[in-house]
């Protein structure tokens, strides 16, 4: 923390002390200058305030038992202030925070449903994506935590992948897709703009661009397409470390398939310029410590019961690793 930081927090809290003090302490002595007569006061039944012949204000003082009351008040606010934080800097005897009492509450909560998670404990999420309710509870975790980047069909978006098709960048088996969910994954993908132009000239990225474009097109002839194969040069020189010699990826790294036309940051020529000269950086944050084994597990059965469905649809292999 830099000096300037640390000099204006403790500005600041020394102005929290300073307001909680004049409040206290001007209250105390507004209660105490005000609860007594003072010489030359008028008596009660002297104001001499009269209205109509017979209303006649009064100058009685408040009754005992309600100023007691408000030096309670006071008396409370400073035992309050001593066992709470709220005097500036000062935490409190009790070290009490909200965040605190959050995950505490949030304990407590956990503990309720490990009763309705427990038939579920340790059990593999495709075994799990068999039994229909545990796939219900895994969807509803899957809407409160997972549908803000993957949407509620878990369709994805731009830079967030489609959960529903059969293409897993970091495996698609079911430990895979369970690591992805509780570990998480670092997604990145170095820029190579100035790399590769230094090799092949201005048009080095378009040439690669249109070597890729060929990957998923079986019947592509490079011979007749100046752009892909001097591409297909520049590729090979220095892509297929990550992404091999035939484009299709490796899952331990988690490099996409360039065969299969499925582009996570999106296609189009401006797309993939972006992506190859800037390069990228997906993160998908681990989610075991925010929701436990038990529902992480329930929100890979979900996953994997999505990727089923759509495996059943086209007839490709319901564990596919590209």
């Amino acid at each position: 923390m830099s000096d300037w930081t640390t000099s204006f927090t403790s500005g600041w809290s020394i102005y929290i002390v300073v307001l909680v003090l004049i409040n206290v302490v001007g209250c105390a002595w507004l209660l105490w200058s005000n609860a007594k007569r003072r010489p030359g006061d008028p008596g009660p039944n002297e104001t001499s305030h009269v209205w109509d012949g017979d209303l006649t204000e009064y100058n009685k003082p408040m009754p005992k038992w309600w100023i007691n009351l408000f030096w309670l008040t006071i008396l409370f606010s400073v035992g309050y202030l001593i066992y709470y934080p709220g005097f500036g800097a000062f935490a409190g005897v009790s070290k009490w925070t909200s965040a605190g009492e959050m995950k505490r509450e949030q304990a407590a909560e956990n503990k309720k449903l490990e009763v309705t998670f427990a038939p579920y404990a340790g059990k593999a999420i495709d075994k799990l994506a068999m039994d229909p309710k545990a796939v219900v509870i895994g969807k509803g975790i899957f809407n409160n935590t997972c549908s803000t980047c993957h949407g509620s069909a878990g369709k994805g978006a731009i830079g967030y992948p489609n959960l529903t098709d059969d293409i897993w960048h970091w495996g698609g088996a079911p430990d895979e897709v369970l690591s992805s969910i509780q570990q998480g994954r670092q997604g990145v993908m170095a820029p190579w703009g100035t790399v590769l132009e230094g090799m092949g000239g201005d048009n080095a990225v378009a040439y690669v661009i249109a070597y890729l474009r060929t990957l998923s097109q079986p019947q592509a002839d490079l011979r007749n397409d100046y752009m892909a194969s001097q591409g297909k040069k520049l590729f090979d020189g220095v892509c297929v470390s990550c992404h091999g010699l035939d484009g299709k990826g490796n899952t331990q790294l988690g490099a996409p398939s360039l065969a299969d036309a499925y582009w996570l940051y999106g296609d189009s020529n401006e797309a993939l310029q972006k992506t190859i000269r800037d390069g990228r950086h997906g993160v998908m944050p681990a989610h075991k410590e925010l929701l436990g084994d038990t529902r992480t597990r329930l929100v890979g059965a979900y996953v994997w019961s999505l990727s089923q469905k759509r495996g059943a649809e086209t007839g490709k292999p319901d564990t596919s690793v590209q």
